[in-house]
């Protein structure tokens, strides 16, 4: 069984629109392409001409799920997309989706893909980042260290004279991700990165660490900056998530942080439109505070 939709004037047949996505919740493909196609309008400012990876789950959440790189052949000509250099593969380039549209989004979506996951630079330059990520996962399933680590990074964020946003992302954390004008290269943008969370873990060093290896950080939370680097990606927000209940990546306002009822995977696909309805969303202006690391590192030095 097929059913056809559209979408900026091009016709996407639905195939089995009747397969469950989510089979606990009863979420089928016809729905989780009707979310991407009714959340296109927050979801697109943060993937259009982003390289994204696709992450499939063609027998739904509780089958083999496979990460996509490489368009296919079977795309049709009108989805657009980013050509990037590889090492690996056998391969000098691959050309990945740019999601720049509602009618792509919804495609993809058809491709089972429950999670976009995009770089953290676009087309413009994509060995220069527009984003600085953190993310922050609890230890143990202590989400609490996790609000003390998001509201401590904010701070000093702020000493730093940097604007910093923050979202749920669906899973088991939070993402702290800070709007960039684009300057500095990955290297420089990593290296940055790395020092505020050395700095952090050095005033904190019995709740944070930067200890990649689980076994040295003894129950400490790890102060993940390692996406800052070419080529790596991150949750986009308002992406659905492959898990129970179809939680989403929701962004948020800092003082919801502090709420004792906010979990990872509060918001999720039967109430984020109630939330949206109800609530300006938190990163509409996020392009719009672009931050220059290169007037923070002064300060950021004296600071060290």
């Amino acid at each position: 069984m097929m059913s056809t939709i559209k979408a900026d004037g091009q016709e996407i047949e639905i195939s089995n629109p009747d397969k469950l996505m989510f089979a606990d919740d009863g979420i089928t493909k016809a729905r989780l392409v009707e979310y991407y196609r009714k959340i296109s309008e927050y979801i697109l400012p943060h993937v259009e001409n982003r390289p994204m990876m696709l992450h499939r789950y063609p027998d739904g959440i509780d089958g083999k799920d496979f990460y996509q790189k490489q368009v296919p052949d079977y795309f049709p000509d009108w989805i657009d997309t980013i050509k990037v250099r590889v090492k690996t593969e056998g391969k000098d380039e691959q050309e990945l989706v740019n999601c720049n549209s509602q009618a792509t989004l919804a495609y993809c979506a058809n491709q089972a893909s429950i999670t976009p996951h995009v770089w953290l630079s676009t087309e413009k330059n994509l060995d220069r980042p527009d984003k600085m990520i953190y993310d922050l996962d609890p230890p143990e399933g202590d989400f609490e260290i996790v609000r003390k680590c998001a509201r401590d990074l904010r701070e000093l964020f702020d000493e730093l004279e940097l604007v910093a946003f923050l979202q749920t992302t669906g899973s088991a954390g939070v993402h702290v991700v800070l709007p960039l004008d684009g300057e500095l290269d990955f290297n420089k943008v990593r290296k940055f990165a790395a020092d505020v969370a050395n700095l952090l873990a050095e005033r904190e060093p019995d709740l944070y660490t930067v200890e990649t290896l689980k076994a040295k950080r003894k129950k400490r939370l790890f102060l993940d900056y390692l996406r800052n680097a070419y080529g790596q990606t991150a949750v986009a927000p308002y992406s659905l998530r492959a898990r129970k209940r179809a939680p989403v990546a929701t962004p948020l306002d800092w003082d919801e942080i502090g709420s004792k009822d906010l979990t990872p995977q509060s918001y999720t696909l039967a109430n984020i439109f109630r939330r949206l309805g109800n609530k300006e969303d938190p990163w509409k202006d996020f392009h719009k505070h672009a931050n220059s690391l290169e007037k923070a590192r002064d300060r950021l030095d004296n600071l060290m």
